[in-house]
């Protein structure tokens, strides 16, 4: 029996978005557990959607489990350097006092960039391993959209990363994170690892594994981690809204020699070149994509999904603008619920005038980018929740969340799911918390890129991407990147990079 020190930091952080993720932000209880310490760890993180809950399904079986912390402040802006700071030494002090220790497993992001330091996972490795010596064997998982660097390859011995975008297999990481540790136990640290980095960048909305050519790629790694001597074969598509000189997609191997390391990443890196026209998906206006949605939904008997990409709060949006909304109203919309558009005053305001009340308000805006405004309108109080609810779909599936008081607007044809904090589109739970049953809609309007999918795609006739304003890019040539690497194609066949700036 080993003893294995476990924790986690995660964030996904957006560069180029206000305001910053502070320590408050971490500590609070979202559609994620909040900042949880020891014991508590293996009560908010067992059997609940996440790497490390997968983690502990098998390795508290067999092993002595030290929790140290764990926490999550999803996506957004920066990580300040009082939240970095208090978290990476509160986790490293309370390691220091755990030990010894046999190994280290940590659910990280891989996508964290704090005030000072653009790789944030990589220098709370460095610490890390600076506290416990290079022999130390360390693994960990990685969201699919990690922007993987030099340092957490090196200082680590096994990266096992999502497979699904939608992510629908955190749990299951977190179980091939669990066999990559009994190899490292057994045999120590992996002597091989080796990175490829891509010579461009995917849009998200371009990374889906449910169509090619992401399915072909992740079958590939699949089959590449099955060779004799590979311990871990990680895809990584990366988070473009990161502007460090590493962003963007790479391979991560990690094998039993260097030459074994070497040959596996040239193999997938070649592939994964050769698909760079596939990543192209087509994107519509708000106006085109209401227009192409009534159409569609006039001959359907399920509803026609838009996904409101660009205010995604899983890629730092603010859930609030209201480009979608505008076109909705304006497009005259029948049967139509868009959400979920965090707007707490408007919610507060809902709750004070009481179910089946006319108030006349200015929703969602409050946040930018540029351009964006509010929407002025008189709305019908359809219902009041106060956001206390469990999660259902195959992505956040068994999480119980909070997303303070909600309320859903109605104006002419199209309803609006109103909520106090933030959440994705990624499960049907808050839109049935507000008597909403989204298979019985016609349009659903969803703040969401790819993850919506999971549980929504079943239920819809089609789906269309849309792009209106919002802090989440789906063209990233637009970035103002400023220590990106140089040669780096900023879209699929797209144009490259300047090279870091003020470096």
């Amino acid at each position: 029996m080993a003893r294995i020190a476990v924790g986690g930091f995660h964030h996904e952080t957006n560069t180029f978005v206000t305001p910053p993720t502070d320590y408050a932000y971490f500590c609070s209880h979202r559609d994620r557990p909040p900042l949880v310490r020891r014991v508590d760890v293996l009560k908010w993180l067992s059997g609940i959607s996440f790497a490390l809950s997968g983690f502990l399904e098998v390795m508290d079986k067999e092993h002595e489990i030290v929790p140290l912390l764990w926490t999550s402040g999803g996506a957004g802006g920066m990580v300040t350097r009082d939240a970095y700071e208090r978290i990476a030494a509160e986790l490293v002090a309370e390691l220091s006092q755990q030990m010894p220790v046999d190994a280290i497993y940590l659910d990280l992001h891989g996508a964290m960039v704090s005030e000072d330091f653009e790789d944030g996972e990589g220098e709370l490795l460095r610490r890390i391993r600076a506290c416990v010596g290079p022999d130390m064997p360390i693994a960990i998982s990685l969201d699919y959209h990690a922007n993987v660097t030099h340092e957490i390859t090196d200082y680590t011995d096994a990266v096992s990363a999502y497979l699904t975008y939608p992510h629908v297999d955190r749990p299951e990481t977190g179980v091939r994170a669990a066999r990559t540790m009994q190899h490292v136990l057994k045999h120590g640290r992996t002597p091989g690892r080796a990175l490829r980095k891509m010579p461009f960048l995917i849009p998200l909305h371009s990374q889906c594994t449910m169509v090619e050519p992401s399915s072909g790629i992740i079958e590939l790694t699949q089959r590449l981690e099955k060779q004799d001597g590979v311990i871990s074969v990680a895809y990584l598509a990366g988070f473009p809204p990161s502007d460090l000189y590493q962003c963007g997609p790479c391979i991560v191997v990690h094998a039993t020699t260097q030459e074994i390391a070497d040959r596996v990443a040239d193999e997938a890196a070649r592939t994964i070149v050769l698909k760079e026209p596939e990543f192209a998906v087509p994107v519509l206006s708000p106006a085109e994509a209401v227009a192409r949605a009534k159409q569609i939904a006039a001959n359907a008997s399920r509803p026609v999904l838009i996904a409101d990409t660009q205010d995604n709060p899983g890629a730092g949006g603010s859930a609030d603008t209201t480009g979608l909304l505008f076109a909705l109203v304006e497009g005259k919309a029948e049967g139509a619920v868009l959400g979920y558009l965090c707007d707490a005053e408007a919610a507060k305001a809902a709750h004070a005038a009481g179910k089946g009340a006319q108030i006349t308000l200015k929703l969602g805006g409050r946040s930018g980018p540029e351009g964006v405004v509010p929407f002025e309108g008189t709305f019908r109080v359809e219902a009041l929740g106060n956001g206390k609810f469990r999660t259902s779909g195959p992505v956040s599936g068994n999480r119980d969340i909070d997303l303070g008081p909600m309320a859903l607007l109605a104006i002419g044809g199209v309803k609006v799911a109103v909520t106090t904090k933030r959440m994705q589109a990624l499960d049907q739970a808050p839109f049935r918390h507000l008597g909403i049953e989204p298979k019985d809609q016609k349009i659903l309007g969803l703040k969401s890129t790819v993850h919506f999918r999971g549980d929504f795609q079943p239920i819809a006739e089609d789906v269309l991407v849309c792009i209106a304003p919002g802090g989440h890019l789906a063209d990233s040539a637009r970035y103002p990147y400023q220590r990106l690497r140089s040669g780096v194609r900023l879209m699929p066949l797209g144009p490259d990079s300047r090279g870091p700036r003020g470096r």
